[in-house]
Order: C-alpha cells, then sequence, then structure tokens
C-alpha cells in the first residue's frame, strides 16, 4: 500500500495488547513496509475515539481526522485513499 501511495504516510496502531502479539501480527501479515506504535493503554485508540478493531482514521492535510469502524480490505482501502487524495 506504501509504495502505491508514496505521498500518504501510513502508521498501525496496535491497541490494548503487548508488544509481542503486535509484532506476531505485523510479521505474521507482511505489513511491515511502514511504521507500527504500540497502543498498550489504548491512548492513541481514546484520542480517535475507537473501541474496537478494525478501525481506520484518515487525517488530512489540515488535521482533521475521520474514524472509519470497518473492515476495508485492501480494495476498500486503496478506494478510500484514493478518493480522498482526489
Amino acid at each position: 500500500m506504501q509504495s502505491q501511495f508514496p505521498d500518504v504516510n501510513f502508521v498501525g496502531v496496535s491497541g490494548r495488547d503487548e508488544l509481542a502479539a503486535m509484532q506476531d501480527f505485523v510479521n505474521g501479515l507482511g505489513v511491515d513496509a511502514f511504521p507500527h506504535i504500540a497502543d498498550v493503554d489504548g491512548v492513541v485508540w481514546a484520542e480517535y475515539g475507537v473501541t474496537s478493531q478494525p478501525a481506520f482514521v484518515f487525517i488530512d492535510d489540515s488535521g482533521e481526522a475521520e474514524v472509519l469502524v470497518a473492515s476495508l480490505g485492501q480494495s476498500g482501502l486503496t478506494e478510500r485513499v484514493e478518493a480522498l487524495l482526489s
């Protein structure tokens, strides 16, 4: 995804779990092309009102955030990012 949209910053946020579990997830799914942070205490989730996974937070250049709690899959995420960039 990162290579498809080089001007977009992607960050994975693992919430309310241990670092080892996050690393297993990243390694198991091969999503290591972008940075990931461990939100062990749920502080980042709380900041954006995320209560469950999967969730996406889209932040535009002005800092405006839109939260989407849903499963998008790669094609859905691609469509969403393309729409935001247009």
